[in-house]
C-alpha cells in the first residue's frame, strides 16, 4: 500500500494532469438554429418536400435532414451538427424564405455561447466515473494503451470551422461518389452504397442504375427463394394503385400549360430540304477549332511545320469545359444560327410581349393600358429541354452574334447540365425574360415527322418544333424523273395577338432562304 502511494506521489510531481480531469460540471448542450442557406443565384426561397428527422430523434454529421426544391431543381440538406433534433420550424409542403430558420438541433457546447442555457451540473457519481478510468490509464501506461481521438471530418455548413479547414476536409474525404437523391433512393431501399462502389457514372459515381440493378437482382434472387411460398395476398398487395404527388418542377409546367388556354394560337407546318446543308456539313466538321475538341482529338503543334504563332502570340481562348467539347457537328447548330439570321430581319420575332399591367419600358411608345412589345438587339432563342426532374427552356442568348461551333458547345452544356441529379442549370441558364423564340427538337427522341407546340405566357411570340430528317423521294425536282432529298418537318405555333397568319408563313420562307442554301453564312460570318 505503501509503494502504490509513494508511486502516486512520484507521478503527481512529474507530470500535471489535464484540467478537464478535475472539471466540477457535465457537458452544457446549446441550442443550434439551422437556416436555409442560398443554394443558387436567384433562389429566395424552396419548398421543404420531405423531413428526414422527427423531433426529439438524434442526428449527426452528414445525415440527411430534410429535401428542399425550388423552380429550379430538388437539394438534399444535410446535417452539419451531432446532436438531438428539438424543433421543426417548417413543416412539409410549406415555403421557407433564405435565411429562415429550418429546425433547432441541440448539441454538445465546446465553449462557446448558447443560444439557451445549459443544463445543471451532473452529480458526483458521474464526476467520478469520469476521472478514476482517465487517472487509472495515467498510472498504468503500460498495461492500457487508448488509440489517439480520431478527427472528425467537419461539415460544409458548419459555421465553427473555418472555410480552408473545410475545403481540406471535403478534397481528403474518400466518401463513394453519388449525388444526393442516389443517395437518398438507395437509403429508401435500405442499400449500402458502399457495396456498389465503383458504380458506373463518371470517376465511379454510383448512379440511380446501379442501385436499380441491385436491387433488381435481389428481388430475382427472393423470387427464386420463395418458390410457391407466395401468397395471393402478397400479390394483390403490389397490385394496388400508387398515387404520386406531382412535382415542383411539373406542377408548374401544370399551371403553365392552363395559363396557354388564354393565348390565341396559329399553327402551321412546313418541310426543310436540308440537303445542301447534308453536304456542307463535313466541310465544318473538318475545321472544328481546337478548343471545341477533346484533348485525345487534337492536332498535335509538331505536325505544323512552320507555327502561326512564331511571330507573335496571341492571348489564349477562352477555356472550353470537358463538357461542352464535341467533335462532331449536328443539323441543330446550323438550323438555330440560320434561325438567328431570320430573326435579324424580322424584328417582331425579336420582341418580347409585356402585359398591360406593367409599366412601359423607358423609351417606348406605349401608352395608357395597352400591352407593349420590346424589340431586343439580339436573338434570344429557348431550348426545350427534357431532364429527369422536369421540362426546362434555357436560353441561348445573342444567338445571331455567336458562330456555330460555339452554339455546338453550348448546346452540349446545356445537355449536360439538365441530366445531372438534381437539375444543375441555374438562373445564368435560364434568365427570367427567356427568348423571342424557342425551338423544341423533338425528332431528337423519335420518328417524328410534325407536332403542335404549345405556347406558354412569357414563352415569346413562336415555338417551333423539328421533327427527324428523313431522305425522301422528290418528284418535283431532277425535270419530272424526281430526286432523293432529306428534309425535316418543322410545325410553327406563334401568339396570334401579335403575330399574323401571314407574318408567320413569311418569317418561315425568310428562315427557308437560308437553311436550303447554307453557303451563304460564308458572306454573313459562319
Amino acid at each position: 500500500m505503501f509503494y502504490r502511494h509513494h508511486t502516486v506521489a512520484l507521478l503527481c510531481r512529474r507530470t500535471h494532469l489535464p484540467r478537464a480531469l478535475f472539471h466540477a460540471c457535465a457537458p452544457r448542450a446549446a441550442l443550434k438554429r439551422f437556416k436555409l442557406a442560398d443554394i443558387g443565384e436567384g433562389i429566395t426561397e424552396c419548398e421543404v418536400i420531405k423531413w428526414s428527422v422527427k423531433p426529439a430523434s438524434p442526428v449527426n454529421s452528414f445525415e440527411p435532414l430534410c429535401e428542399v426544391q425550388s423552380d429550379k431543381a430538388s437539394v438534399e440538406i444535410t446535417s452539419p451538427f451531432d446532436g438531438i433534433v428539438k424543433e421543426l420550424l417548417v413543416q412539409e409542403g410549406e415555403v421557407a424564405k433564405v435565411g429562415q430558420d429550418l429546425c433547432t438541433i441541440e448539441v454538445a457546447d465546446d465553449g462557446t455561447v448558447a443560444d439557451d442555457p445549459a443544463p445543471a451540473p451532473a452529480p458526483q457519481a458521474y464526476r467520478q466515473s469520469r476521472l478514476a478510468p482517465q487517472a487509472w490509464h495515467m498510472l498504468h501506461p503500460l498495461r492500457h494503451h487508448s488509440p489517439p481521438p480520431q478527427t472528425r471530418r467537419p461539415h460544409p455548413l458548419d459555421p465553427n470551422v473555418a472555410p480552408e479547414v473545410r475545403a481540406q476536409s471535403s478534397s481528403a474525404a474518400k466518401d463513394v461518389l453519388a449525388a444526393p437523391s442516389v443517395r437518398h433512393y438507395a437509403r429508401q431501399n435500405a442499400v449500402d452504397l458502399s457495396v456498389l462502389a465503383p458504380g458506373s457514372g463518371k470517376g465511379g459515381r454510383v448512379e440511380k442504375r446501379d442501385v436499380d440493378a441491385f436491387l433488381q437482382r435481389g428481388s430475382v434472387a427472393g423470387t427464386t427463394s420463395q418458390g410457391v411460398f407466395g401468397t395471393p395476398e402478397a400479390a394483390q398487395q403490389h397490385a394496388q394503385d400508387i398515387t404520386i404527388e406531382l412535382s415542383r418542377t411539373r406542377w408548374n409546367m401544370w399551371k403553365a400549360m392552363e395559363k396557354s388556354l388564354a393565348i390565341p394560337q396559329f399553327t402551321c407546318s412546313v418541310s426543310l430540304d436540308l440537303t445542301d446543308l447534308h453536304n456542307f456539313l463535313p466541310t465544318l466538321n473538318a475545321h472544328i477549332p481546337a478548343h471545341y475538341l477533346p484533348a485525345s482529338a487534337r492536332p498535335s503543334p509538331s505536325s505544323q511545320v512552320v507555327l502561326p504563332t512564331a511571330f507573335y502570340t496571341p492571348p489564349a481562348l477562352p477555356e472550353v469545359p470537358p463538357e461542352a467539347q464535341y467533335t462532331r457537328l449536328t443539323y441543330l447548330p446550323v438550323l438555330l444560327k440560320t434561325l438567328a439570321r431570320a430573326m435579324r430581319d424580322w424584328p417582331l420575332f425579336r420582341a418580347s410581349l409585356t402585359d398591360a399591367s406593367a409599366p412601359p419600358p423607358s423609351g417606348g411608345s406605349g401608352g395608357g393600358s395597352r400591352p407593349h412589345l420590346t424589340i431586343r438587339p439580339h436573338a434570344d432563342i429557348s431550348i426545350a429541354l427534357s431532364t429527369p426532374t422536369g421540362l426546362y427552356t434555357p436560353t441561348l442568348q445573342a444567338v445571331d452574334a455567336q458562330s456555330v461551333y460555339a452554339l455546338a458547345g453550348e448546346l452540349r452544356r446545356l445537355a449536360h447540365l439538365g441530366r445531372q441529379v438534381p437539375c444543375a442549370l441555374t438562373p445564368r441558364e435560364m434568365p427570367r425574360r427567356g427568348g423571342t423564340v424557342s425551338v423544341s427538337n423533338v425528332g431528337g427522341v423519335g420518328a417524328v415527322e410534325s407536332a403542335t407546340p404549345v405556347l406558354v405566357p412569357g414563352g415569346g411570340v413562336a415555338i417551333a418544333a423539328i421533327g427527324r430528317a428523313r431522305w425522301v423521294w422528290d418528284v418535283e425536282r431532277g425535270e419530272g424523273r424526281g430526286e432523293r432529298r432529306l428534309k425535316v418537318g418543322v410545325s410553327w405555333t406563334a401568339d396570334h395577338r401579335v403575330v399574323e397568319g401571314a407574318e408567320l408563313v413569311a418569317f418561315i420562307e425568310a428562315w427557308r432562304a437560308w437553311v436550303e442554301a447554307p453557303q451563304r453564312l460564308i458572306a454573313d460570318g459562319v
